[in-house]
């Protein structure tokens, strides 16, 4: 005779509704309702003027987000993250120049870095080199130039580009001194994840298949980035376009000024303290820095805060956090900084 296992109870629909509502309220379409909703309650007669400022910002940024959209998809259809790989051979220098420079161009997200990067640590691969890596990639990628470029000009998103390779090296080198001197000998952490992280195999591995729409495996996969990414930074960039037109209307400009304007050392190294906790993902930092600049916030204050927030996002602690120990991580953290710092003042003289 066998034991019949009770059946488990099943959601009611006014679970699912409940769990699926309380997700949506997560989402940033929520938050543009809720800002929308609060200016119509609060500043009726301005509701009209914060919506056609938006949407006008958001108009003159969607070629660029087409071409992003379009570039990210064709790279992830083509499996280009398998080029990474080749950054890490050779000798050390080489790998942190090459490490440095390749990160601002990956195309994939952190759970994907997560096994590459612990495959690279258990077969030696040198920290200075994973760690020139690691501070470029979350800086830049194509999207995120494009955006910049939309919202800050091109000046500005280049300064960013070969800023983010600056810190990339910066760091590497910074850790291999470290290194040389014995510091760090255990990077991992006992408990960091040995190969997988759940999303499946890492695309990190095999070739580039450049003509993707040969394969139909390939036209689905480009299909469904285009889709995914183009949903993504559309509700991204409208928050960030209707956060720039409150900042525009509401916040005074002589307080920004006062705070993180002028051509002084202070205000880069506000920005940068500031930035870091207050992270906002780099699609939606370009339009909230273009409103603080249009506000008074110098230069070099704006490039401190959008480095140090990048450098800071959740994605990229997260991946750092579960791979290495807390020395390495603390390095991380204060290479960022310091790297944001410098480069903010390096753009302020520049600029």
């Amino acid at each position: 005779m066998s034991l019949q296992q009770p059946a488990l109870p099943q959601p009611s629909g006014f679970s699912l509704a409940a769990a699926s509502a309380a997700k949506w309220l997560r989402t940033p379409w929520a938050l543009i309702a809720f800002i929308l909703l609060a200016v119509a309650v609060l500043d009726a007669a301005n509701l009209g003027n914060i919506v056609e400022t938006a949407l006008r910002a958001f108009a003159g940024t969607l070629p660029y987000v087409l071409l992003a959209v379009t570039l990210i998809a064709w790279l992830k259809a083509a499996g280009a993250e398998s080029v990474i790989a080749r950054a890490f051979e050779g000798q050390e220098t080489r790998m942190i120049f090459f490490a440095a420079l390749i990160g601002g161009l990956a195309p994939f997200c952190s759970c994907e870095v997560v096994p590459f990067i612990v495959g690279l640590l258990a077969v030696g691969a040198p920290l200075s080199a994973i760690m020139a890596f690691w501070l470029s990639s979350p800086l830049i990628d194509p999207p995120t130039l494009l955006i910049t470029a939309s919202a800050l000009g091109w000046d500005f998103a280049i300064a960013k580009a070969v800023g983010a390779v600056a810190i990339g090296l910066f760091g590497g080198f910074a850790m291999m001194a470290f290194l040389r001197i014995g510091a760090f000998a255990s990077p991992m952490r006992t408990d960091a994840p040995t190969s997988s992280c759940g999303c499946g195999p890492s695309p990190l591995s095999g070739k580039p298949h450049w003509r993707f729409w040969d394969e139909a495996d390939r036209r689905a996969s480009f299909r469904a980035e285009w889709i995914a990414n183009a949903i993504f930074l559309v509700k991204w960039l409208l928050l960030a376009y209707v956060l720039e037109a409150l900042l525009i209307d509401y916040v005074p400009s002589d307080w920004i000024g006062s705070r993180v304007g002028g051509d002084d050392v202070l205000p880069v190294v506000f920005g940068a303290l500031v930035g870091a906790p207050a992270y906002l993902n780099s699609y939606v930092a370009p339009p909230l820095v273009a409103g603080l600049m249009e506000q008074g916030m110098g230069n070099g204050a704006a490039m401190s805060f959008m480095i140090a927030g990048a450098v800071t996002s959740i994605p990229a602690m997260a991946a750092i956090w579960a791979i290495v120990r807390v020395q390495v991580f603390a390095a991380y953290v204060l290479l960022g900084l310091t790297g944001a710092i410098l480069l903010g003042l390096a753009w302020q003289m520049v600029a």
